[in-house]
């Protein structure tokens, strides 16, 4: 799943900023229509939504998730990815700088 870099994309120069700046990304937009969401998530509990599906990618550092319908909070570390279905609510732990990568569907 994983690339170290995208080709021919367009980048909004606008950042997306949550949680009082620590939760940001930028918004990656690829000429079939895809978007993609890269950034960085300071230590912190978060919960957000969702419209469409997506697949978080951890590209550095770790998360603790409590997807929907879980009792359970899972653990994904680089390299690791999740699925969160759309117009649904996930929490997320992150106890060291995570890195990630958003791919909505």
């Amino acid at each position: 799943m994983s690339t170290d870099r995208f080709e021919n994309v367009t980048v909004v120069r606008k950042a997306n900023v949550y949680y009082d700046g620590k939760v940001t990304s930028r918004t990656v937009l690829f000429a079939d229509g895809s978007r993609k969401t890269l950034g960085v998530m300071l230590t912190g509990d978060y919960e957000f939504n969702t419209g469409a599906p997506e697949v978080m990618e951890v590209l550095g550092g770790e998360m603790k998730v409590l997807l929907p319908g879980d009792a359970i909070w899972k653990t994904f570390k680089e390299g690791q990815s999740y699925e969160v279905p759309g117009n649904a609510s996930f929490k997320l732990r992150i106890d060291r700088v995570a890195d990630y990568c958003c791919t909505y569907k």
